[in-house]
Order: structure tokens, then sequence, then C-alpha cells
């Protein structure tokens, strides 16, 4: 395994000849597009406020127009950000092999802006809004005052229709994102610090299954040493030079 700028012969070879390729996702390729890190988002009038004691069924239970407002604000950020040429050269690369299964763990729905299609968001998505209650997924819900609204159905509070801490990532998402790690031939790992379970054990699964790996990213990870092929440098910079070889 050696680290290099420059996609190496034999990883093109490898991906011409994968009947799968699974690809995770992390925080590394939207902040690419401006989106800001969790923590990092926390500035102006929410720089007093810790995420982790936001993003919890607790903070919402406590204060749910707080938790509303904070994710309106995060809302807006994210509206700003385009998809970028990583984001970009993954929805292509899907339409060159035979199968491919993109994981994220981003919340911010630009993999889906991008194109690409049955993405699996592992920590669910911020653009989309559920009821607290009964988890009941809405487009849309009657105008009111109340913040936050409640859901038309059960009459619940809505909140984003993201994973908070203490929660469990919803279980198919999982269950298919582990489907894909076990039966891939190729697992990229893509602009993520390989340090949030169980996404983190992924690309381990695809090790112990004989898959070939890839770890795209600027710094070195946990996951580094596993890796077969290590590309330092963004996703922005490495896919689009990927998939130009590819083709």
């Amino acid at each position: 395994m050696n680290s290099q700028t420059e996609i190496p012969k034999e990883l093109i070879q490898t991906i011409h000849e994968a009947d799968h390729v699974a690809v995770l996702t992390g925080a590394g390729i939207s902040a690419e597009s401006g989106v800001p890190t969790f923590r990092e988002a926390q500035t102006g009038l929410w720089a007093k406020y810790d995420p982790q004691e936001l993003a919890t069924p607790q903070a919402f239970r406590r204060n749910p127009k707080l938790v509303w407002d904070w994710y309106s604000w995060r809302r807006a950020l994210i509206h700003k950000a385009e998809p970028n040429p990583g984001h970009l050269a993954l929805a292509e690369m899907a339409k060159i092999v035979p199968k491919l299964t993109l994981i994220t763990q981003n919340v911010d729905g630009l993999h889906q802006r991008a194109s690409s299609q049955d993405v699996i968001a592992l920590h669910g998505n911020i653009m989309e809004t559920k009821c607290f209650a009964n988890g009941h997924l809405l487009d849309s819900w009657p105008e009111s005052d109340d913040v936050p609204p409640h859901c038309p159905i059960c009459n619940s509070l809505l909140r984003p229709n993201v994973v908070w801490f203490g929660e469990n990532l919803p279980a198919y998402a999982l269950q298919t994102a582990v489907q894909a790690a076990q039966a891939c031939d190729l697992f990229l790992s893509i602009g993520t610090s390989a340090l949030v379970h169980p996404a983190a054990s992924l690309p381990l699964m695809a090790v112990e299954n004989g898959a070939a790996t890839v770890e795209i990213n600027p710094q070195e990870t946990p996951l580094t040493r596993w890796m077969d092929f290590v590309l330092r440098g963004t996703a922005g910079e490495l896919l689009p030079k990927l998939l130009t070889q590819l083709r």
C-alpha cells in the first residue's frame, strides 16, 4: 500500500474488472462544497451552543423551537452549497461500472442533487421532515405560526429527518450498507474520518470479505493501513481524474 496523489494504473484496471463497487462518503466531500462540518457550523448566534446538546431527542423535548430553529439555519447554509466535482464524478461513475452502491454519512442531500440514484443516507437527510412521535415523512403541512409545525397525520411536532445522538441508524439503510460492504469486490472510502461507527466498520467488512479497497482523503485515518490503494488529496480533485482515466 503506497500513498500517492496520482491514480495508479492498477486501480483503473481493478475498477474495470469490478462487478460491484461500494462507496462510503463522509464530511470531507461536502466540506469542498462549503458545507461546514457539524462543529464548524457553530458560528454567530449559535456559537454558544454545543451541537451535541442540540442534536438529541432530549434537547427537542426540552426546547423544540430552539432545535427546529437551529436546523432551519443549517438548512439555509446547505441551500447555498452546490454539488462539487467529486459528487458529480461519483454520479457519472455509476453509469460506467456494472453496479455502484453509494453510502453516505452526510445529511446534506448533495449526492442526490448531483443525480446519484438510490443513495443510502445512513444519518438521514436534513432536507426531509418527519414527525417526532411516529416518523411520518412529510413533503408539506398546513401553514401555521407554530414552531415547530405539527404533523397533519398525528399532530405530533415535526423534526428534521436526521439521526440524532442516542438514536439508531435507519434499519433498512444500515442493512443495505452492510450487505453492499460484504458483497462488493471494490470499496472506496472517501473523505471520511473513519471514527464514527457503525459507518467506520463498513470498509473493514469489505477487507474481511476480500474486496479491493481504496481510501481518498487528504489525511491519514485509522483505515489507512488496511487499504490497498491510498490516494492523498480531496475527492473534488481526485475523483474527476479517476473518471477521466476510466473512460
